[in-house]
């Protein structure tokens, strides 16, 4: 058997336990992906992805809000309201369904 070294990383439990489902789907130890990540990496000489922005603005998190950007926050949204800019919560979740699979 090949030498090992170990690799240590942090992630969310919720991300961590849904990769753990994947790969039990496909019968692949997390260490063996991992693996293949790191070899992917060193013959593409890269990320073996396409890293990009998302094309939809973050969530603003409450708790990072003075209470004059959290009022202007509920104003952005109250406009949109005004304007007609709002989505059911069908055209949401198909939309999550096109783009996440969810």
């Amino acid at each position: 058997m090949a030498r090992t070294a170990n690799v240590f990383a942090r992630v969310e439990p919720e991300v961590k336990e849904q990769a753990e489902q994947v790969f039990d789907r496909l019968g692949i130890p997390m260490s063996n992906a991992v693996g293949m990540f790191l070899r992917q990496i060193v013959l593409q000489r890269g990320i073996p992805f396409e890293m990009k922005l998302p094309a939809y603005e973050e969530p603003v998190a409450y708790g990072s809000l003075t209470k004059e950007q959290f009022d202007a926050e509920i104003e952005k949204g109250m406009e949109d309201i005004k304007a007609g800019r709002v989505y059911s919560a069908d055209e949401v979740e198909a939309e999550m369904k096109r783009e996440f699979g969810i």
